[in-house]
């Protein structure tokens, strides 16, 4: 068997599994009261980004909810300081789809739903469950704390972000076929070995624009976030999760 790496694939569905798009909304719903005896841990804010504050629950649910994120593989462990730095992000880029009023953003229910099932057959963590079925399904959820309300709710806020992303970044960009061409030259042929044959160019030259395409915007919703950061009033008040600038962060959002 050849030790390639496989043609990474096209935009619509790599952009859904990225990710690591996690999802910093709405607590998951009212907690049990405690008995009279047992102690209370109290929620503490952690960050402010424009006066929204982030909770450490926020960030509670950010890994919890990391489990129905096929993107999270191979990007190592998943810290909470990684995990902050995803949920400023897309707080960042919520404020801005609720200033700007974009409907368009907003995703049908059906788009939801079809989400879900593609969630559920290709989901590396529900390979032993059988999530496919509704007994696995089920049996998936119960195992990590989830309920299908709150999938549904994750589910939703991604796609409206992603949807956000593609209006605003994705339209106008153009890859010339030179471009497609020197992709295919230099970096797809190269992985395959003599005996082995390579797929024509224009077999894959969709797949080869969607994956430039998808670099353009990616290079373009960093830059921006990265404005509206330094445009915005975000601020870190647990010193623990303080990151270091690195080149790139903003490409968090989309995980």
């Amino acid at each position: 068997m050849s030790n390639r790496p496989a043609i990474p694939l096209p935009f619509a569905l790599l952009a859904a599994m990225l990710c690591a798009l996690g999802a910093s909304v709405a607590a998951w719903g009212q907690a049990q009261e405690p008995a009279p005896s047992a102690s209370v841990a109290l929620d503490r804010v952690v960050a402010v980004v424009n006066n929204r504050a982030i909770l450490a629950s926020d960030l509670d649910d950010e890994l919890r909810l990391a489990v129905l994120d096929p993107g999270q593989a191979g990007l190592g462990v998943l810290t909470r300081r990684r995990v902050l730095e995803q949920v400023i992000s897309r707080a960042l880029i919520e404020q801005q789809i609720r200033s700007e009023d974009l409907q368009a953003a907003q995703p049908t229910q059906a788009e939801v739903d079809a989400r879900l099932l593609e969630l559920r057959k290709e989901l590396p963590a529900c390979m032993r469950e059988n999530c496919a079925t509704e007994q696995g399904w089920n049996t998936f959820l119960a195992a990590h704390g989830l309920t299908p309300q709150r999938v549904l709710t994750y589910l939703r806020y991604r796609l409206q972000i992603l949807r956000f992303i593609e209006l605003r970044f994705r339209q106008g960009i153009r890859i010339a076929p030179e471009e497609i061409d020197a992709y295919y030259r230099k970096t797809l042929l190269p992985q395959y070995t003599a005996s082995e044959a390579a797929p024509p160019l224009e077999k894959v030259a969709p797949r080869i624009e969607e994956i430039l395409l998808q670099r353009q915007v990616n290079a373009l919703l960093d830059d921006w976030l990265k404005n509206l950061r330094k445009q915005g009033d975000v601020e870190v008040l647990d010193p623990s999760l303080e990151a270091p600038e690195t080149p790139g962060a903003g490409s968090e959002a989309k995980q």
